[in-house]
């Protein structure tokens, strides 16, 4: 199953609400989301910086995670960045990939 890295950062009604439900009660319903979607949370940290909280996760599809990202976002309450994430394995499969590619200025 796919893997993805969902990067979050509060908004101060947010984080008001984290304030009331707690990292715990954030954690469960976060899990009970994947859940829901097919999924499930490998791990979730609250972190210093640009971002409050980070989720690494299993979800089935990129359709699956598009829509999770825009359920989140639509609360106004969290603004949020979903990256996919590659294994070892895909980046080796991804680089015997034949690719016919000219970069820009370069020629025929």
């Amino acid at each position: 199953m796919p893997k993805y890295l969902v990067e979050a950062s509060y908004t101060v009604e947010g984080l008001r609400g984290l304030a009331k439900d707690k990292a715990s009660g954030r954690r469960k319903a976060v899990s009970q989301s994947f859940q829901a979607l097919g999924g499930k949370v490998e791990a979730m940290y609250y972190v210093f910086g640009e971002r409050d909280a980070i989720v690494i996760g299993d979800l089935p599809d990129n359709v699956t995670a598009a829509g999770l990202a825009m359920a989140v976002a639509a609360s106004g309450l969290v603004n949020i960045k979903t990256t996919p994430l590659l294994t070892v394995e895909e980046v080796d499969q991804a680089l015997k990939k034949k690719v016919s590619y000219k970069a820009p200025g370069k020629g025929r």
